[in-house]
C-alpha cells in the first residue's frame, strides 16, 4: 500500500516525493531526544503542489479511514518541516514530512517595490529560505528580523513561523508574533487564503473557521482570559489570546506558533525594523542570587536591548575548556582574546566564581549615548555592591557571547558517551520569583547526577536547562519523566510556563492540561477540529491523539537511542 501511496502523490506532485532508507532515517530526528520514521519525505515545488497534496490528504483520509489492513493510510497525516531545529518534536511525523528548504525557499517581494505599500520595510519570502540568507537581504537594507534565535545560522523562517520565535533581543522587541504583517495559509480544504488583519464588523464576511474562532473566544472569555500565564512570553498551547485586540482580529496571532497543527504556510510578510549601528555589554557578576528580582527590576528601567544571563558551571566550563575558544583566532588573535579575560581571570582569583553572571546590552545609533547608558547603569546598581565590568571593545563583548552560546556545546564534545537532552529546556517565571526559583531548581537537578548548565533572558526570567545524558541507560526515560513533573510542578508553582520560546511538540503536549487545566484543554481541542477536524496537520502535537501522539506514552516509546543532534539555546 506504500507504493501506491507514493504512485499517486507522484500524480499530481510537480516536486521529489523519496522513501529511501537514508532520506526517511533522516527525517526522522529533528532537535529532539525523539526517532520518529515516516512514511514519505516530499519537497514541493510551489504551493500549488501543497495545496493539491492537502487536497489528496483529506480526500483519502476519508476514503481509507475504516480499513484496518492499510496502516499506512490510517493516520494519513502532513508535518510540514524547514530546517529541522526544532528541539520539541514538532518536526517529526510518523506519515508525511513536506520539507520546503529545498526549493520553497525563495523571496517574493520587498514592500518598497510595491506601490503605496502601507509596510514600507517589509519582506515576503516562502517558509524554506533559511534565515542565514534572509538576514544577509535585511541588512543590505539597513534592517533586521530581531527576534532571531540563537540557532539563526542554522533555521528557516517557516520554522519561526511555527514555532513563534525568540531570542536574546525579544525582551526589547518581542517575539516572531510581533513581525507577522500577512501570510499565505493551505487550509485543511486545499484552498489557500490570504491572513490578515480584519476589522471585528468584518468577521460576518469571512468563512466559518473565521466565525467559529470569534465565537469560541466570545465564548469563553473570561476562562480564556483567566488561563493566561502572567510572564513575558510563552509557547505552550494555541495562542488566543492576542486575536482580538481592540477592534482588530488577526488569526495570524493563533497561526503562528501553532507548530503547523492548524495549516500550511506558503509565504510570510515580516515587518523589519532598523538594524542598530552601534552597542556595548556590561557584564554584572552575582555571587548571591537574593537580589536578583530586584536587579532585573532596577536594570529594565534603562531599557536595555537585552539582558541575559549564565550560571557559574557555565562560566567553570569556559574555564575548562579556554584552549577551545583560542581555535581559528591566529596567533595575535590568540594573545589579544588571552589578555581581554585578565580582568575575570583576576575576579575568579580574588573573589571566587560568581553564581549568576548577567549581560546588559545596549545598542542604538549613538555610541556616546550608549557608552552614556553604561555609566548610568553601573551608577543605578551601586547599591547592590557587586562586581561591573563595562566592555571596551566588539572582541571583549563577543567573549561573554561565546560563553553563553557555546558552553555547553563545549561540554557535549569533550564528555563523551553522553548527549544534550532538552525536555526541561525552556522554563519560565517573572524575573521576581527568579531568587527563590532557580536555587529550588537546582535542589531539584542536584539529586539526579546530571551534568547540566542554566543559561538564558534574565530579564524575562526564561532559562533553558539541557543536561547531558546516556540514552543507552535503562533509567533514562524514567528519569526524563521524573524530572519533568518534578520541574514543570515547580514552573507551575511560580505561576510561570512550562516553554516560553521552544515550543509544545511531542515533549511538552502531554503536561499542557497540568499547566492549563481541563477547561483550556478542551478549548485547544476545539480550535484544531475548527481548522482541522480530519487532524491531517501534524497530528499529536499541541492537542493529545492517543493513537499518533501527545501522551507520555508516546513520548517514552519514541525516545531516541542513538543521539547525535546539536543544541542552542
Amino acid at each position: 500500500m506504500l507504493g501506491k501511496m507514493k504512485d499517486e502523490i507522484k500524480k499530481f506532485f510537480k516536486g521529489d516525493v523519496e522513501d529511501g532508507e537514508e532520506t526517511l532515517s533522516k527525517y526522522s530526528r529533528d532537535a529532539s531526544i525523539f526517532k520518529v520514521k515516516p512514511k514519505l519525505v516530499l519537497f514541493p515545488k510551489d504551493s500549488e503542489d501543497v495545496k493539491k497534496l492537502v487536497k489528496w490528504v483529506s480526500e483519502n483520509k476519508d476514503k481509507y479511514a475504516d480499513i484496518e489492513r492499510n496502516k499506512d493510510w490510517k493516520n494519513l497525516s502532513i508535518t510540514s518541516r524547514c530546517a529541522g531545529t526544532d528541539m520539541s518534536g514538532g518536526a517529526i511525523g510518523e506519515s508525511l514530512i513536506l520539507d520546503f528548504t529545498k526549493y520553497m525557499n525563495k523571496l517574493i517581494r520587498w514592500s518598497q517595490d510595491v506601490k503605496n505599500s502601507s509596510h514600507p520595510d517589509s519582506i515576503t519570502v516562502q517558509p524554506g529560505m533559511f534565515y542565514r540568507d534572509f538576514e544577509k537581504l535585511t541588512l543590505e537594507k539597513g534592517l533586521i528580523l530581531p527576534c532571531y534565535t540563537a540557532s539563526k545560522s542554522i533555521n528557516a523562517m517557516g520554522g519561526m513561523f511555527g514555532n513563534n520565535s525568540a531570542g536574546e533581543r525579544t525582551l526589547k522587541y518581542g517575539k516572531t508574533e510581533d513581525y507577522i504583517l500577512e501570510t499565505k495559509i493551505v487550509f485543511s480544504d486545499g484552498i489557500e487564503r490570504i491572513v490578515k488583519p480584519i476589522s471585528l464588523n468584518d468577521i460576518s464576511k469571512q468563512g466559518e473557521i473565521y466565525k467559529n474562532i470569534y465565537n469560541l473566544i466570545k465564548n469563553n472569555k473570561e476562562e480564556i482570559e483567566f488561563a493566561k500565564p502572567k510572564v513575558h512570553k510563552n509557547s505552550a498551547g494555541y495562542y488566543i489570546w492576542n486575536v482580538i485586540q481592540k477592534n482588530v482580529f488577526d488569526m495570524n496571532k493563533l497561526l503562528v506558533g501553532s507548530q503547523g497543527t492548524l495549516g500550511i504556510a506558503t509565504e510570510i510578510t515580516f515587518k523589519l525594523v532598523p538594524e542598530n549601528k552601534h552597542s556595548k555589554l556590561v557584564a554584572i557578576f552575582m555571587k548571591n542570587l537574593e537580589p536578583l528580582g530586584r536587579l532585573v527590576d532596577e536594570i529594565l528601567t534603562l531599557n536595555p536591548e537585552t539582558l541575559e544571563a549564565y550560571d557559574d558551571k557555565t562560566m567553570k566550563l569556559a574555564v575548562r575548556f579556554f584552549p577551545d575558544f583560542l581555535k581559528n583566532k591566529g596567533f595575535f588573535g590568540m594573545i589579544k582574546f588571552i589578555w581581554s579575560f585578565l580582568p575575570e581571570f583576576f575576579l575568579m582569583a580574588t573573589g571566587g566564581f560568581p553564581k549568576l553572571i548577567l549581560l546588559a546590552e545596549f545598542a542604538g545609533g549613538d555610541e556616546v549615548e550608549i557608552n552614556k547608558q553604561c555609566i548610568k547603569l553601573r551608577e543605578k546598581i551601586k547599591n547592590f555592591k557587586l562586581k561591573i565590568h563595562i566592555t571596551k571593545s566588539e572582541m571583549e563583548a563577543n567573549k561573554y557571547w561565546d560563553i553563553r552560546r557555546e558552553s555547553f556545546a563545549l561540554l557535549r564534545k569533550h564528555i563523551k558517551g553522553k548527549s544534550t537532552a532538552p525536555f526541561i529546556d525552556d522554563i519560565i517565571v517573572r524575573p521576581e520569583f527568579l531568587p527563590k526559583f532557580l536555587p529550588e531548581l537546582n535542589v531539584i537537578l542536584n539529586k539526579y547526577d546530571l551534568t547540566y548548565t542554566i543559561a538564558g533572558h534574565a530579564g524575562e526570567g526564561n532559562f533553558h536547562v539541557i543536561p547531558l545524558m546516556d540514552f543507552k541507560r535503562s533509567d533514562t526515560a524514567k528519569i526524563i519523566m521524573e524530572l519533568s513533573e518534578k520541574v514543570y510542578n515547580l514552573v507551575i508553582k511560580y505561576h510561570g510556563s512550562i516553554t516560553a520560546e521552544h515550543n509544545d511538540g511531542i515533549i511538552r503536549t502531554p503536561y499542557l492540561e497540568k499547566m492549563y487545566g481541563q477547561k483550556m484543554i478542551k478549548i485547544f481541542s476545539e480550535i484544531k477540529e475548527i481548522f482541522d477536524s480530519k487532524n491531517i496537520f501534524n497530528p499529536g502535537k499541541k492537542v493529545a491523539i492517543a493513537s499518533v501522539g501527545g501522551t507520555k506514552e508516546y513520548m517514552v516509546t519514541h525516545i531516541a537511542v542513538e543521539h547525535d543532534v546539536n543544541h542552542k539555546v
